[in-house]
Formats: structure tokens, sequence, C-alpha cells
């Protein structure tokens, strides 16, 4: 595990961002998994300014996204489609074929997953996996359970994700209560994982996570197994490690 931390959000969006495009820039048929939420925008921000600056090219990568809400309409603001397209999708050059989301709004939910599943191992293997980190220590929609799904599944979201979500949304009533998310073991599948974590209301998660016992009861801990791990913390977040 290769753990930073950041006395600003400039540095560490800087420093994600540059993990991630320097992997493209390598290997310009790089396949990235992505995540959402309020973590990442940042990161997003510092990459579409790589690639207005031309410094990289994503016309050849492929991506996945980690979830997708269960009835949102893909364009609603709030999907995480229109997500991806608001901070990142269309303001570079990834073509729409190569960016990858679960459909939440398919007809049969578990043969989307199988499907997604099957794109996946198309692609062979994910090359950098992005991740965010929940209040009670879920990634992806991998809500803590006694036993955690390898591939894409549908998950019945808990009230602390749906309350921790509905600040995007008018009301607590229009939070969709179920997701399709990629499952811990294709994540745990991807040959490295990028972890960032921010704010003083992570720092007990993230710490339990990272040092604590490995149990399905916080799923992030199973990231403690990952050969290549590098976890991004301001210093907020990272208050328990110095």
């Amino acid at each position: 595990m290769n753990l930073l931390t950041f006395d600003s959000h400039d540095k560490l969006h800087e420093s994600g961002a540059g993990i991630i495009t320097g992997l493209v820039q390598t290997n310009p048929r790089a396949v990235l998994g992505l995540a959402t939420g309020g973590t990442p925008v940042g990161l997003y921000e510092e990459i579409v300014k790589s690639y207005r600056r031309g410094v990289v090219s994503f016309r050849e990568a492929t991506t996945f996204n980690l979830d997708e809400y269960v009835g949102l309409p893909e364009d609603h603001p709030e999907s995480y489609r229109s997500y991806m397209n608001a901070h990142l999708f269309h303001h570079i050059d990834l073509p729409r074929g190569r960016a990858h989301i679960p459909d939440g709004n398919a007809a049969d939910p578990a043969a989307e997953c199988l499907r997604y599943d099957e794109l996946i191992a198309e692609a062979k293997q994910i090359d950098l996996q992005l991740l965010g980190l929940g209040h009670n220590g879920h990634i992806g929609f991998n809500e803590p359970d006694h036993a955690l799904n390898s591939g894409t599944h549908i998950v019945k979201l808990r009230e602390e994700t749906r309350r921790a979500n509905a600040r995007f949304f008018d009301s607590m009533d229009q939070v969709p209560t179920h997701a399709l998310t990629m499952g811990v073991g294709t994540i745990l599948k991807a040959k490295m994982i990028l972890l960032v974590v921010k704010g003083a209301d992570k720092a007990e998660i993230v710490h339990r996570a990272l040092t604590g016992p490995i149990t399905t009861d916080c799923p992030a801990s199973l990231l403690q197994t990952h050969p290549h791990l590098v976890v991004l913390l301001d210093s907020e977040a990272g208050r328990l490690f110095q």
C-alpha cells in the first residue's frame, strides 16, 4: 500500500489526475474503472485540463463505471451517465462506445449485470480502478453484509447511503432505493486501485478500512489484500494516520 496525505485539495487532485493521465500516456489503450460522487470531481477537472493542453488523448482508452442507480432515466441530472458526461466525457475525446456504465433502466437487471461483466471480461483487465469511500465502508455500492458479490449485481441501498446521497436530490424520497454495482471481486482484479478519500467525516472509516480487520462488514477493508493499492487522503481524512 502506498498512502499519501495532502495539505490541499488542489495538490491531491493534481496527483490523482497525474496518475490516471500518466497511465494513459504510457498505455493509450488503457482500461479505466471510474467512480462518481463528490470525491472525484476535482480529479476529473484536472484530467480535462490536461486533455485541453494536449497532454493526453483518450480516443483509444476504454472506461467502465462502478455503478448506476436503478430507475433513473439516462438523461436524469442525477444519473451517473449525466454526471460523467458533465464532469468528464463531454470534455475529452473518449468515444461514447468506449464509455461503459451499467444500464439502470434495463428491463432485466440480472441480464444487464451479466452483460456488463462480459464487457469487462472482453476488455481483459481493468488497468486502474478509481474508488471513493462510503461512510459505512462501501466501495462502489457494495454495502456491508455477511457476504459480498464478486460480479456486477443489483443492490438495495442502505438508508445511510441514501441519506449521504440525498444532498444531490430535492428530497430523500427522490433518492433511488436500488443500484447496479460492479462487484468487489471485479474491483480487486484491477491491476491498480486508486482510493481517494477527503474530509474529517471519513477519517475513522478510512483508518478502519486500511488498518482494521479484513471483513465484509467493511467492504473497503478487502482493499488491504490488493498488491497495488494507492491511497490519496486530504489532511482531514488522514488525521488518524499521523
